[in-house]
């Protein structure tokens, strides 16, 4: 029988990143996806040589409908044996909604939705049929809030809840798990620390690390848990979420999603043309 390879899209940084290693450590061989220059290779190497598994490393730019397919010819290509897929592609934002431009808010449906369809589309029928399989789709905890300045990102993360949650009834019983991560703050990358520093302490004593994240998310998958939210106190704002007063609740969350200061620049990175 052929190894098995585990395929991790946006790998190259953050919760990605924190895949790939935890991944790694359990001894699983990995396909490696991330935008092309984004230190992909370096990290394949270093995977390479300190836990002495199979690294393929395969730079596309998954907001481009074209390169989902071109990575599944690819992975096709290579005859590798898949059973696990792990879809973290995406990107996020924290504005008002008409700071951002149609151009970004577009390609972040791109990313965060089609990707996430599509690649597990054109996968799923190659899952093995012979050991278990598991497709792991990355939410987010804003799918179940509706925040300010998180209305396009939260509507995505809520669309990958909703069809992690259905597929996983539709594959019962043919040995494919489905299961969906539903993280709250993580401190990911340089921009995204920056705004969860300057959040409110409520926000800030939740936020966790992309490698707890990573292992919790891990062992929650290989015990086929529908749905993984980590940490204690997004479980509990999860609790109150269900007995609070609709009032209450929208007074708590406006207040605050105002507290939380985006870094100009970092708007300026997020809505850049792409290069």
């Amino acid at each position: 029988m052929s190894k098995a390879y585990t395929i991790i899209t946006g790998a190259s940084e953050g919760l990605g990143k924190a895949f790939a290693i935890e991944c790694a450590s359990r001894q699983m061989n990995l396909v490696l996806v991330s935008l092309p220059r984004s230190g992909l290779h370096g990290l394949s190497n270093f995977i390479r040589n300190n836990f002495k598994v199979s690294v393929i490393a395969i730079e596309k730019d998954l907001s481009q409908s074209s390169a989902c397919y071109d990575l599944f010819l690819e992975i096709e290509k290579m005859q590798l044996s898949v059973d696990v897929l792990i879809n973290n592609a995406g990107v996020g934002s924290t504005m008002l909604f008409v700071e951002g431009s149609p151009e970004f808010y577009e390609k972040q449906i791109r990313l965060n939705v089609l990707a996430t369809t599509v690649i597990t589309h054109l996968f799923i029928k190659n899952l093995p049929g012979t050991r278990p399989a598991h497709i792991l789709n990355v939410g987010s905890l804003a799918s179940f809030f509706y925040l300010p300045k998180k209305q396009v990102y939260g509507g995505t993360k809520s669309y990958i809840y909703y069809f992690s949650k259905s597929l996983k009834k539709e594959l019962r019983g043919k040995g494919v798990n489905v299961s969906v991560l539903c993280p709250g703050g993580i401190n990911t990358n340089l921009s995204v620390t920056l705004i969860n520093k300057n959040s409110p302490w409520t926000s800030r004593i939740s936020i966790m690390d992309p490698e707890d994240v990573a292992a919790v998310a891990l062992t929650g998958l290989f015990k086929r848990k529908g749905v993984i939210i980590p940490g204690r106190l997004n479980r509990f704002f999860l609790f109150l979420d269900k007995i609070l007063p609709a009032f209450i609740k929208t007074y708590m969350t406006n207040r605050t999603m105002k507290k939380i200061k985006t870094p100009g620049w970092v708007n300026s990175y997020l809505l850049k043309p792409a290069a």
